[in-house]
């Protein structure tokens, strides 16, 4: 299992994803599920991706293939929108499924994928979809400005209360680190390290990438201070007067 969450905001954006994956209590290891593909001044995009590791990797690296075929085809590096790179991804994703799918299902084997894929392009707005495992997908809008995938629920109360399309970064950020310490503290097929990637409007290029440690003070203040501050709120909620 993972978690992995994505904002899109009026200030910017921010990816986000653990790293840990599991075939059993026995063997967990690390792999980061954050790509970013980048050129500045001209695009900047970012893929986010849960489900079968085998079926994520393998669509990432069809999808990269194709931009080595040249200008002849349309590619993640010429795409003229986010909407056609979305498309391309999606195609990717189809093609390791009719090819890996039915083999993974009678073993049974969960063949389950998804991306979180958004950024921007020079001459349109930053934009961000959800790729089904199916390859169709759909994109955030002012309305629904943030996407999950992975184990979503127990990191989705704090963004439903706190964010906004008008969020700063900063607070997108805060909240997201929120979001992660409440999955990992309900769920521990979610684990550290964390990537973390902020992106400002218009600006093309990376704002901030960190890896975030179990040892990051930052993170480690988050985690004491939001589980001290809900013991005492709810130490202060008046009691029931139902009798």
């Amino acid at each position: 299992m993972t978690y992995c969450v994505a904002m899109s905001l009026d200030a910017g954006m921010i990816f986000a994803s653990d790293s840990r994956t599991n075939a059993g209590v026995d063997q967990i290891a690390r792999f980061s599920k954050m790509k970013v593909f980048a050129e500045e001044g001209e695009r900047v995009i970012i893929t986010l991706s849960s489900g079968n590791l085998s079926i994520t990797q393998n669509a990432l690296n069809i999808f990269e293939q194709k931009s080595r075929g040249g200008d002849n085809q349309e590619h993640l590096w010429n795409a003229q929108s986010l909407f056609d790179v979305a498309r391309l991804l999606g195609d990717s994703l189809r093609d390791v499924k009719t090819r890996d799918g039915p083999y993974l299902v009678q073993n049974n084997i969960d063949a389950h994928a998804n991306f979180l894929i958004g950024g921007q392009i020079r001459g349109e707005p930053t934009r961000l979809f959800n790729v089904y495992g199916e390859g169709n997908f759909i994109e955030a809008t002012p309305d629904t400005c943030y996407f999950q995938i992975g184990e979503t629920k127990y990191g989705k109360p704090i963004i439903d209360r706190v964010l906004t399309r008008s969020t700063s970064l900063l607070d997108a950020t805060k909240c997201t680190v929120v979001s992660f310490d409440s999955t990992m503290r309900s769920n521990i097929s979610v684990g550290l390290p964390i990537d973390l990637l902020i992106y400002e409007a218009d600006s093309l290029r990376i704002k901030l990438q960190r890896r975030i440690e179990e040892s990051d003070p930052y993170f480690q203040m988050v985690h004491v201070q939001w589980g001290e501050g809900l013991r005492r709120v709810f130490a202060q909620l008046p009691d029931p007067d139902w009798t």
